[in-house]
């Protein structure tokens, strides 16, 4: 047996739960940083860091906010939720635990507004599209992301090919000089499997003919109806990802503060250990209270099953408690001549 021990019956940290959170943790602390660093990087690709005034120049919507955003969150959670675990830090924990669950709120706000507020939110969709629409030829990060959305949902326009007219490239004014006016992306033509090669100007005039004759080209149904329909068809596999991620974070809470939970109590019982020890050095120390100070300790041990009596600080104590107790009976018998 060591000379030193220290017991703390049910008042531990738990390595599972402490290094399972570090280890949830670290992974979105890396995905955040590498977030953050695709949208530096197009950023920094763009001209944007160089010039930081540009940010607002853009009329529509930059998808490099959402790497920016999402990868900051996701950064700042994991370093506080990984840093808090592994250094048993409260004040990192806690704040892992409320930024986490304050994300939770605004989502689960969110879902139920939209579900409320759904003509609100359709109309939302179409405006935002529209100005989409017209910032296409302004960055190419939006120009990729709107013929990924209108390749994937067979699409074209947030209600149709006219929705083009809004881009100055693309409508069909007598005045537009560009060479694709009256025409769509190449994202709106219908693919031909015998083609290998991508034809970029397949849209170009397609407007210029009539409705049935440019289904045989283009795809005429717009994107907020093809992507209604596409919620409908996959309304099971939308919410379980929802629903996971709400599990996901409702469990991170859990974690974080189960773990304060832990080192409260740890630190609680050192704190009462440390108590306990002074009263043991204490009683060392008085020559005149020991006999009421022995009491007090052993009654302090039978309340405090946490304390050791083999820990060498409490042994030398009691050692002297007994030598000064041994000296309190002599004079007490009168057989000591030292007696104060």
């Amino acid at each position: 047996m060591s000379r030193k021990q220290h017991h703390f019956k049910g008042a531990e940290v738990s390595c599972c739960v402490k290094y399972f959170l570090f280890g949830f943790n670290i992974i979105f602390w890396l995905l955040g940083a590498a977030f953050l660093a695709i949208g530096l990087w197009a950023w920094a690709e763009k001209g944007v860091l160089s010039n930081i005034s540009s940010i607002t120049d853009l009329g529509g919507f930059d998808p490099v906010w959402l790497f920016i955003v999402v990868g900051g969150v996701m950064f700042i959670l994991g370093f506080a939720g990984c840093i808090g675990a592994l250094r048993e830090n409260t004040f990192l924990l806690k704040f892992f635990s409320v930024f986490l669950g304050l994300i939770f709120f605004l989502e689960l706000t969110a879902g139920i507004l939209a579900f409320v507020f759904k003509d609100w939110i359709k109309d939302q969709l179409n405006f935002f599209i529209n100005n989409n629409v017209k910032a296409y030829r302004d960055d190419i990060d939006l120009q990729n992301l709107i013929d990924f959305a209108q390749e994937y949902w067979s699409c074209c326009g947030a209600h149709g090919p006219n929705d083009w007219n809004l881009n100055i490239y693309f409508n069909c004014t007598d005045s537009n000089p560009s060479r694709e006016r009256c025409g769509v992306p190449f994202s709106c033509c219908v693919k031909d499997p015998a083609e290998d090669v991508l034809n970029t100007q397949c849209g170009y005039d397609v407007r210029l003919q009539g409705e049935l004759d440019q289904q045989k080209y283009i795809y005429t149904k717009g994107c907020v109806g093809q992507f209604e329909k596409w919620l409908q068809d996959n309304l099971i596999i939308v919410a379980g990802i929802f629903v996971g991620i709400a599990l996901l974070q409702i469990f991170g809470i859990c974690l974080a503060q189960n773990l304060v939970s832990d080192i409260r109590a740890v630190k609680k019982c050192l704190d009462s250990t440390s108590s306990w020890r002074n009263d043991f050095k204490r009683g060392y120390l008085g020559s005149h209270n020991s006999n009421a100070t022995i009491v007090n300790i052993f009654r302090g041990v039978a309340k405090n099953p946490t304390l050791s009596i083999f820990d060498t600080n409490m042994s030398v104590a009691v050692a002297g408690l007994l030598s000064q107790s041994q000296l309190f009976f002599r004079c007490f018998l009168g057989k000591g001549s030292f007696c104060l």
